[in-house]
């Protein structure tokens, strides 16, 4: 089962699939299990950097750049694909949304291994895990089959919370303007409602 999400750089695919190789991608990385898993953002509203951050047991970190679409989208695809999980799996525990905010936080050194322009969602029944797949946006003289690959293999708790966190963290941003629903910078908005009027 596929299903494809489009509104982002690259694209969000939901797939009910067993794990893929793809041994010629230049970095693949398997964080297998995640310890922790989390997506948060470091700078002022309206310049804001969107991370994706996950740890294995042995204190390994795996830090990716994310849009702030794509934060958004995959949350919202999360909650889709637990529920199609659940749907076919009817006997798997409900899972969970409960979070540490203070353990969400992103934690230093933020070393990015690379911009993220793919996120693909599996499921592994054997392990009872969701697959979060993260790819390297392509760039000029990258093929497809060298970017970099990444896949954190998280519990569906995990992720359910990852989805709960990562909203709320895209909606900690810039003030939305109830005339044409833009972002409002603190020094002032330019609404085209307004006839270009600032809206302190």
């Amino acid at each position: 089962m596929r299903r494809i999400i489009s509104g982002l750089v690259g694209m969000v695919y939901l797939a009910l699939s067993k794990r893929r190789s793809l041994c010629m991608a230049r970095t693949e990385i398997d964080v297998n299990p995640v310890y922790h898993i989390t997506i948060d953002a470091i700078g002022k509203p309206g310049q804001r950097v969107f991370y994706i951050q996950g740890w294995q047991a042995d204190n390994q970190v795996i830090t990716l750049i994310l849009e702030k679409a794509q934060v958004q989208t995959l949350a919202l695809g999360i909650e889709q694909f637990l529920a199609e999980v659940q749907q076919k799996y009817p006997d798997l525990p409900e899972a969970t949304t409960e979070y540490d905010e203070s353990k969400m936080k992103i934690s230093p050194p933020v070393d990015p291994l690379y911009r993220v322009g793919e996120l693909g969602l599996a499921y592994d029944a054997d392990q009872d895990k969701l697959v979060l797949v993260a790819r390297e946006i392509l760039t000029e003289g990258i093929e497809p089959e060298e970017s970099g690959l990444v896949r954190f293999w998280c519990s569906r708790s995990q992720m359910r919370a990852l989805a709960t966190w990562g909203l709320d963290v895209t909606q900690r941003g810039r003030p939305i303007c109830p005339q044409c629903g833009e972002p409002m910078d603190p020094e002032g908005h330019f609404c085209p409602k307004k006839n270009g009027h600032n809206r302190n």
